[in-house]
């Protein structure tokens, strides 16, 4: 039987009301005691690393939950961590580039509800993620939730009360899960040769969603605190081209400054190319201008951290920023 550890971290799972709202409350071994099913499954150890609403998790607390799983590493089959659905896809992208290529599974799950709510998710939520995480065909981060299985920088958040909450952008899913059984679509692939673990983020990154008539000049005044810009374009990669280019001189001085700009689209499915309107192609092989293309902004925001950290050299930079991680964007054929 495999050997799984768990990580709590707090999380609407977690969560009882105290009068002023739900809060976590629950510690990890309580609401494994909710799922008896578990002891069919794994051998389960449980860490308390954090008890926190996700809407207060920070990239200094994705930092912890790696170390927690490099420090464990070689001792469990695999690992489970227990998150707020909030912010899930952040911590779940950024832990697909602060763990890279594992041969373990690393399984992000939580509920809409909390475990002591007569109507509960969570009790499936638990068991169906320890399941995949016990699995022989799973490896790298993942997000098990409503049945399905998604790649760590592929789940997005898309509905606020719903029990399937989330949903695989741009990328199918790896697996659905029934009830005790893991249904894949094609053979699994080979087992990642790594882990490669790293411990460093520049937290200096900002998203920015294009509105119409936004002051462009905003560029200016984020300069202080930030090193990159996350720009969400309008559909495939419009950027406004006014008659005193005002957008293209802000984006270009933020570029020249040494800074970085990564561009994406508001719309979520399918993707940016910044070649099919004129009012994109400004931007298309400027030095310091990341393209997103199909990517979330989720783990863009992440591996935009995570590259920063590792390097502020421009062709290295680039080259990480562009490398397919854990499927987060498809390979150049």
């Amino acid at each position: 039987m495999k050997s799984i550890l768990m990580i709590a971290t707090g999380g609407t799972i977690a969560s009882a009301e105290d009068g002023n709202g739900l809060a976590p409350a629950l510690s990890g071994e309580e609401l494994a005691g909710y799922v008896p099913e578990i002891a069919e499954v794994c051998d389960l150890d449980i860490v308390q690393l954090m008890n926190i609403d996700s809407t207060n998790m920070r990239p200094r607390d994705w930092l912890r939950m790696a170390a927690c799983i490099q420090e464990h590493y070689d001792a469990y089959d695999g690992f489970v961590v227990l998150h707020g659905t909030d912010t899930m896809a952040y911590t779940a992208a950024a832990l697909s580039y602060l763990v890279q290529d594992s041969p373990k599974p690393i399984v992000l799950t939580g509920s809409q509800r909390p475990m002591a709510n007569p109507f509960t998710d969570a009790k499936l939520n638990l068991f169906q993620s320890l399941l995949f995480a016990a699995s022989d065909t799973a490896h790298d981060v993942s997000v098990v939730f409503g049945g399905e299985a998604i790649a760590g920088t592929r789940a997005r958040k898309q509905r606020t009360m719903s029990a399937n909450a989330f949903v695989s952008v741009n990328f199918p899913s790896l697996a659905l899960i029934r009830n005790s059984r893991i249904v894949r679509a094609g053979a699994a692939p080979a087992s990642p040769s790594g882990p490669h673990f790293f411990n460093t983020l520049n937290e200096r990154v900002i998203v920015l969603k294009l509105t119409p008539e936004m002051n462009p000049s905003i560029f200016e005044l984020l300069k202080p605190d930030y090193d990159a810009v996350i720009l969400e374009t309008f559909g495939i990669g419009g950027i406004p081209e006014y008659e005193d280019a005002s957008y293209e001189h802000a984006i270009f001085d933020w570029v020249e400054s040494g800074r970085t700009v990564v561009l994406t689209t508001q719309v979520p499915e399918e993707g940016l190319d910044l070649g099919v309107y004129e009012v994109g192609r400004a931007y298309v092989d400027r030095p310091g201008i990341l393209k997103g293309d199909d990517m979330t902004t989720e783990a863009l925001v992440a591996k935009t951290m995570w590259a920063l950290g590792q390097t502020r050299d421009a062709q290295e930079l680039r080259e990480l920023f562009y490398r397919p991680i854990n499927h987060d964007r498809l390979p150049v054929l």
